[in-house]
């Protein structure tokens, strides 16, 4: 009967060690990358970086919605991962995040940015994937039309478009 008592506590021990360690990681891409994280964060899989490919960033749940924004004549319907949702899966500790595009473009984020408003990794324009020559595969996108603070050039400015790394700082 003790032995038995004992045999369970170590079967659960090892379950809850194995859970823990496992919310710690992250798989390797299957596909092509297209995003890199790095600098504060406590989740990695490829040299203290945490890469992905888009079915990971599309596994951490999408989001959508519509607004206005300075750089298409019509309202825009966008798809993506809340910033704020990537930046808890790898864990970010940082106070700012650096956007940088394919050209190396760079734009600074405040992680207050990413808690506290409807700020969007978008990987999807009107239902379509974006490409490299229309502000793809990743753009940075806040919610101009439902946060009227944010539709200003300030927050243009942090909508970074070709986006391939992101540096927590």
């Amino acid at each position: 009967m003790v032995d038995r008592v004992v045999c369970r506590l170590i079967a659960l021990a090892l379950f809850v060690l194995a859970g823990a360690a496992s919310a710690g990681t992250l798989p390797e891409p299957t596909e092509k990358p297209i995003l890199i994280v790095s600098g504060q964060i406590g989740v990695s899989n490829r040299d203290g970086a945490a890469v992905f490919d888009r079915p990971m960033l599309e596994a951490l749940g999408m989001v959508s919605f519509t607004t206005a924004t300075p750089w298409y004549k019509e309202p825009v319907t966008f798809e993506g991962v809340p910033l704020a949702r990537l930046m808890e899966r790898v864990e970010a500790r940082g106070e700012t995040l650096t956007a940088t595009a394919l050209n190396d473009y760079t734009g600074e984020i405040p992680m207050d940015d990413v808690r506290n408003r409807k700020v969007i990794l978008a990987l999807k324009r009107d239902g379509a994937y974006m490409p490299v020559s229309d502000k793809g595969p990743l753009f940075i996108v806040y919610d101009f039309d439902h946060d009227p603070e944010a539709n200003r050039q300030k927050y243009f400015g942090r909508s970074v478009w070709q986006v391939a790394r992101l540096t927590v700082k």
